[in-house]
């Protein structure tokens, strides 16, 4: 009882001379340190955020060395401490911050802040120089503070999932082709493809008159926000049916996750040259609302069938953006084919850096015809077979 009294006063008797803190590091020294600051009523426990590296901690080794602090008689405990703090003393450590111990209530109050936004209130995690290993490094400048990284957003296509990067030849090689129907549900889905399609180019008043920039973007934005939603759909059905029946899915969900982001990837290129109106946006969301919902339930029904009826639908985009082509090199958009290509769309389908619009509309004429293919292929196979495509093709 005597022996532990005495390493507490002795312990004391540190933290009075150090300054009101308790040694953060010293568990990682010597257990004993550890457990008489828990053990202990001292109301001096405080992170200290120094710069610690071996030479410093040579010097909590030499205050901690053995025997025990429980086993010090009075007069070795006053040598560590003089010891201790004249090496201290000596090494004039930078205290970059000094804070108290933080319980539960603080804890919450902390991350009710850090959600609001309000970073300044609490540490900077680059102030924590004791989690660094050697004093000589410094703390990586790259790493934005929180404030900076809420304001300066990484650009449009900097986290995309793996898809095709086609060649000069490959775009140039696209071929308007269609399969022909078989069966009741392929002659469905073409017939569901024509009727949406004379519906749409009716009431976009794209048949009537001269075709011009603002039409095309119209058309494309408009079409890119319907295109992106059989992928989605289709994947997470599969998802939640794996899940149900606690099975592998056969790699389907990837390819049609890829296809999803692909034609959102599209949208968010015509983004860059037009900024659609209000009556547009609220179309879109119409149309988006009551074709998720026909999708979702025509999917639980006939996986063939919306298969088929995407892989009909990729058919007509792929002549809408070669009506596109004709128009850039022979129509009202030939500025397109000296008119610069959004920065998105040079990183997303890594082009030339003198890329052009033209270039835009072949790479993305190319990915229909793709997903055109892809489509086919998977309405062809029976939802239990494994999927042909590997990420990223």
């Amino acid at each position: 009882m005597g022996s532990s009294t005495s390493s507490v006063s002795s312990f004391r008797r540190l933290t009075k001379l150090s300054g009101n803190f308790s040694f953060y590091h010293l568990p990682t020294i010597h257990p004993k340190i550890n457990s008489l600051a828990i053990g202990s009523s001292c109301n001096h426990r405080c992170f200290i955020h120094s710069k610690i590296d071996k030479r410093e901690n040579a010097i909590y080794s030499e205050a901690c060395s053995s025997p025990p602090l429980n086993s010090l008689n009075h007069n070795k405990d006053n040598n560590v401490t003089k010891s201790f703090s004249k090496q201290w003393n000596s090494q004039k450590l930078d205290l970059q911050q000094v804070r108290s111990l933080a319980d539960s209530n603080q804890i919450n109050t902390e991350v009710d802040q850090y959600r609001k936004g309000k970073f300044d209130t609490i540490p900077n995690p680059s102030d924590l120089a004791h989690f660094r290993q050697s004093s000589n490094k410094d703390i990586d400048s790259s790493v934005p503070h929180p404030n900076e990284a809420l304001n300066n957003h990484p650009p449009i296509g900097t986290y995309v999932l793996p898809h095709p990067i086609w060649t000069e030849k490959q775009v140039h090689s696209v071929e308007i082709t269609h399969k022909k129907p078989e069966g009741f549900t392929d002659n469905l889905a073409y017939k569901t493809v024509q009727l949406f399609r004379s519906a749409f180019d009716l009431f976009s008043g794209f048949k009537f008159g001269q075709t011009n920039e603002r039409k095309w973007l119209n058309r494309i934005c408009f079409l890119e926000t319907v295109a992106g939603v059989p992928g989605m759909v289709a994947a997470m059905m599969r998802h939640m049916r794996s899940l149900r029946r606690m099975q592998r899915d056969q790699g389907w969900i990837h390819t049609l996750l890829e296809e999803a982001e692909n034609e959102r990837m599209h949208l968010l290129t015509a983004l860059q040259l037009k900024q659609p109106s209000l009556l547009f946006r609220m179309c879109v969301i119409g149309s988006q609302g009551v074709f998720v919902t026909m999708f979702g339930v025509s999917y639980i029904i006939s996986p063939k069938f919306c298969h088929r009826f995407v892989g009909y639908l990729e058919e007509e985009a792929v002549k809408t953006y070669s009506k596109c082509l004709e128009d850039i090199e022979h129509g009202n958009m030939k500025h397109w084919k000296t008119q610069p290509a959004p920065d998105v769309a040079l990183r997303y389908w890594k082009l030339q850096p003198d890329a052009t619009m033209k270039d835009v509309i072949l790479a993305i004429r190319a990915d229909e015809a793709h997903h055109r293919v892809v489509n086919h292929c998977l309405a062809s196979l029976r939802k239990d077979e494994f999927n042909p495509y590997k990420p990223g093709q």
